[in-house]
Parts: structure tokens; sequence; C-alpha cells
């Protein structure tokens, strides 16, 4: 990740801390909210522009920096060791997953069956993994860093492909909020590999609106729990792949 990538999502971060918009930033630089996202997304700020931008904060560049080296401190991915044992308990990772996503010690009390003790007995045990920092009045500090994934086929992905992936594709897609896309066709290696990288800038998107949405106090407005799944292979139905002509059959015996 270049220099600039990472000073670009250290100032996005001290934004939402103060919780302030691309409008109010707009504002700031006289130009529209639209144009604003796009800078951010192609991440194509000159120094002026940064400078701009941390004075609506009252930051210095120094203090951007700073940010930008404790981001890039946090963890990107967990042991094999650490994802095992999230999955040994399901109500522990359960609170991780709320721990992950922002949510305060007092909401998950109020949402949840758990016990002020088992709880915080949970978020200290996430502490000494080194997932949160655990602060005075049970506030949580996550330390995992904004581009954070799950190792690919370890502990949590197969738990999910053993447990929720069936659960979570039981659904018709039609009510409010939920779409669900499937499109077929035949494509070149070239093509595939341009739709993968949309798909990621898909995802980097659904990060960047999740961290914009933590400032919202769910006292005042709802924020719902959102799962997105994309995913894009070769791939042909074993059904279709059965009537192929070429397709590996048993030899038939000989005649004598």
């Amino acid at each position: 990740m270049s220099q600039t990538s990472v000073l670009v999502d250290a100032l996005k971060t001290a934004l939402r801390r103060r919780s302030l918009t691309y409008v109010d930033v707009g504002r700031r630089l006289g130009l529209s909210e639209s144009s604003v996202k796009r800078m951010f997304a192609q991440k194509n700020l000159r120094l002026e522009r940064f400078e701009q931008i941390c004075g609506l904060m009252g930051l210095e560049i120094s203090d951007l920096l700073e940010l930008a080296h404790e981001a890039e401190t946090r963890l990107t991915e967990l042991t094999e060791e650490q994802e095992r044992e999230l999955v040994s308990d399901p109500k522990f990772l359960l609170v991780a997953v709320l721990a992950l996503d922002h949510w305060t010690a007092a909401r998950i009390l109020e949402t949840y069956s758990l016990s002020e003790p088992e709880l915080v007995k949970m978020l200290t045990r996430l502490d000494r993994m080194r997932i949160i920092d655990l602060m005075p009045d049970n506030r949580i500090k996550v330390r995992l860093a904004r581009n954070f994934s799950w190792r690919k086929a370890g502990p949590i992905q197969r738990f999910f492909e053993e447990r929720l992936q069936q659960d979570f594709f039981e659904s018709s897609f039609l009510r409010p909020n939920e779409l669900r896309v499937i499109v077929n066709g035949s494509m070149s290696p070239r093509s595939i590999e341009l739709l993968q990288g949309h798909i990621r800038r898909i995802a980097d998107e659904f990060d960047s609106l999740v961290g914009e949405d933590r400032h919202i106090r769910h006292e005042t407005e709802t924020r719902t729990g959102v799962s997105l799944m994309m995913a894009i292979r070769p791939w042909e139905p074993n059904l279709f792949a059965a009537m192929r002509r070429d397709h590996q059959k048993p030899n038939p015996p000989r005649r004598r």
C-alpha cells in the first residue's frame, strides 16, 4: 500500500472520529459531495488538500502521520490458533463479532442475554488475544486494521461454510434491503480479472460505509447488521458437467 493511500485512510479515520461527512469536507474545499467521494475513492489528494482537510479538524500533517502509523501497526489477520479459539465457543464468537463491529459493552448487555461479569470475562480474553484493548469503564478499542480479513480457508471461514452459509441463503431476497443478483456468461481470463478488481473495490466501499456509519448512535438511528457476499469463479453445475461429451465415464467392457 502506498504512503498516499495510507494517509488517505488515516484522514478518513480522523473524519469519522469527529463525525464529519464528505458534505462538510466539500464545503471546506468548495466541492460537491460526489467530487469529494470520488477524490477519496481514487485516493488522489495533493498536499494542499491534505492540509485543508486537516485544518477543518484542527490537525497538523504530523498528527495525520501518527494516525497512519497507528493504523499500520494494527492486525490485518489473526493466527490460526486465534481464529480456532474464537469458534470454540459460539457465545465468545458473538461477543468478538460485536466488539469488532464497534458495539459498546452497554449495548451488548442491553441486546443479548449476557451478565456483565460474563461479558467482561470475554472482553478480557479478547484483550489478551490482542484483538481489542479493554479500556476503563469497559470501553472497547478495536486493534484490527481497516483492511483486516479472516484467514483464507481458516477456522472462521470453515465455520461459516459449515454452520452459517446455508442459513444465509435460506431467503427469497425479496424483502426490503435484500438483493440477490445471479448472472451467467462466458468470459475470458482477462475479463474475469477485471471483474475481480471491481468486486474488491465494492468490498472496499462496503468497509468505508461501515466506518462512516459507526458514529451513528443506536438510540437515534438504527444500524442493521449486514452481510455482503460476492463470488466469482469458473463453474459448471455437476448436473450439466455430467452431460458433457468428454465427461469421464467407466470404460465399457470389451466384447470378445
